[in-house]
């Protein structure tokens, strides 16, 4: 998936949908139709169950699936019933049904016509209210959402400025990936300002972007590119190769203790939401637990979501039994037609409960969870803290437990998606919204801390904080995390960084935050059938 990063340097603005096929877009004479037919006319307003179009395709996939054994169901269909599938797909389970104009399938191809079935409007701050519409390839999507693999270095480039003159970079790296290890030895903060030659910072033609794209984002592993890097407190840039690998992720890293006057405050950064994360998550916890740590500081600052019922397994080790039992971390609420029934699975809607066992992603399923048992929890947050991770704010609020948010405002993602496979395209449509134990979930504007100024989303205790890059993630000094120790030990925040208005801004609410470039697949809250 490289639509997202070729916007994000935003010179390319022309950019097509990921996945689908397109077939004869537009020439409204395959088979299928708005009304389930075979004419190829199209009624707006009447809709044929999709069930009864998935898996027509115009370019059908052949042989056995690689990872379910099973052979694919697709069967000989057209563009036109691609689109009359999303169609009704979307009139019976996307959120805002009522907000997506009904348009001619057969006008349009495949990726075209998704990316218009979603509502146009925005949110209070003036932000679109839907977000969070994309395609993947299904073989891809299944493959990394479940390992973590993907293609890359093992660097997180973050674009603070992705407009001539740019700025990329490093958020942070994967340990023992391409960028950890000699020659390289990448570290946060390093600055990117070359790519095989080309200018990062003032580069503009279609050429010079592609040489970037290609040489950050590289899309299989074997691929070699040179880079000039400025490193964080250098003052001469230094030449490297890296070579791309498959890159495993390590989404729990730094986990560790600091002693204060208090006691010894914990430390964690958790970066995604995926299946392996279970077994990682569960060694910090259990490893904290063991020195009795005082208070929790939990950096999800680049962490964009993924399995929800992740989340609740970690709101409750962070929490314990006492507030939590028999309280509910998220109720799933789909669009109004389906007030009681997920529409998905058929089952009756049951909250997820705070999980007090494993569910079975990478430890075996029905395994006690350790437990911290705090009464509060620090958060470190920016715009790359999304759904999954919002949800672990939420729910924890919801049941009592103090939240402390340190940093810039959250994404605002109080949204889910089934991920729907049709012809080899996994399509995500917004389906649900999740709110907690009290009913709350309109943050679709993000979590604020307290003293946040300009345009914020629902307030919550802490300190305004920019991100610090200068510094590596759970050192003390870093600025987010001595803003929270400053916070434990005193009650009060420094100075709050400037926060401009929201309204058109979609990279970078406090001075530095900048924005991740990672698929979207990473950026998601997850449900399981």
């Amino acid at each position: 998936m490289r639509a997202e990063r070729l916007l994000l340097l935003a010179v390319l603005v022309a950019v097509g949908g990921c996945g689908g096929s397109d077939g004869n877009a537009g020439s409204g004479s395959s088979s299928g139709s708005g009304t389930g037919g075979t004419s190829g006319s199209w009624t707006a307003g009447v809709f044929s169950p999709s069930a009864g179009l998935q898996n027509q395709c115009a370019s059908p996939r052949t042989g056995t699936d690689p990872v379910t054994g099973r052979r694919y169901p697709d069967v000989q269909g057209s563009t036109l019933t691609e689109n009359n599938y999303l169609r009704s797909w979307t009139n019976e389970l996307y959120l805002w049904y009522g907000e997506v104009p009904d348009l001619n399938p057969a006008s349009y191809s495949t990726s075209a016509y998704f990316n218009l079935l979603k509502t146009a409007a925005t949110t209070p701050s003036g932000n679109p209210k839907d977000r969070f519409h994309f395609t993947y390839p299904t073989a891809e999507w299944v493959a990394r959402s479940q390992s973590g693999v993907e293609a890359g270095y093992g660097a997180e480039f973050l674009l603070i400025a992705s407009k001539p003159p740019r700025l990329i970079r490093v958020a942070y790296t994967e340990p023992g990936s391409p960028a950890t290890t000699a020659p390289a030895n990448l570290a946060r903060g390093a600055t990117v300002l070359t790519v095989d030659g080309v200018d990062v910072v003032n580069a503009a033609d279609s050429a010079s972007i592609a040489t970037l794209n290609e040489g950050l984002f590289p899309t299989k592993a074997g691929a070699s590119h040179t880079f000039s890097i400025l490193d964080a407190g250098a003052s001469a840039p230094r030449t490297i190769t890296m070579v791309s690998a498959n890159v495993t992720s390590t989404p729990v890293q730094s986990v560790g203790t600091i002693s204060t006057a208090a006691g010894k405050v914990g430390y964690m950064l958790f970066n995604d939401h995926l299946a392996l994360s279970e077994q990682a998550l569960v060694n910090a916890f259990r490893q904290l637990a063991a020195v009795n740590v005082a208070d929790l500081v939990l950096d999800v600052r680049y962490n964009g979501g993924g399995y929800l019922d992740i989340a609740s397994e970690v709101a409750y080790m962070v929490a314990g039994s006492g507030p939590t039992a028999g309280r509910t971390f998220e109720k799933t609420m789909f669009n109004d037609k389906n007030p009681t029934r997920n529409p998905v699975t058929g089952q009756l809607l049951v909250p997820v409960p705070f999980h007090s066992t494993s569910q079975g992603f990478s430890v075996p399923g029905g395994d006690a969870l350790p437990t911290l048992g705090l009464p509060r929890v620090i958060v470190l947050t920016g715009s790359n803290t999304c759904s999954a991770s919002e949800s672990i704010i939420n729910g924890l609020i919801g049941v009592g437990v103090r939240v402390v948010q340190i940093g810039s405002t959250t994404c605002g993602k109080p949204y889910g998606f089934y991920p729907q496979d049709n012809c080899g395209t996994t399509y995500f449509s917004i389906q649900l919204k999740g709110v907690n134990d009290q009913g709350f979930g309109d943050y679709a504007d993000g979590f604020s801390p307290a003293n946040a100024t300009g345009t914020a989303g629902v307030l919550t205790p802490g300190c305004a904080v920019a991100d610090d890059l200068d510094h590596a993630l759970g050192d003390p000094s870093e600025a987010r995390l001595a803003a929270a120790l400053g916070y434990l030990a005193t009650g009060s925040c420094p100075a709050a960084s400037a926060v401009p208005s929201v309204a058109g801004e979609v990279e970078a609410p406090i001075p530095g935050d900048g924005t991740l470039s990672r698929p979207p697949w990473r950026e998601i809250r997850l449900l399981r059938r």
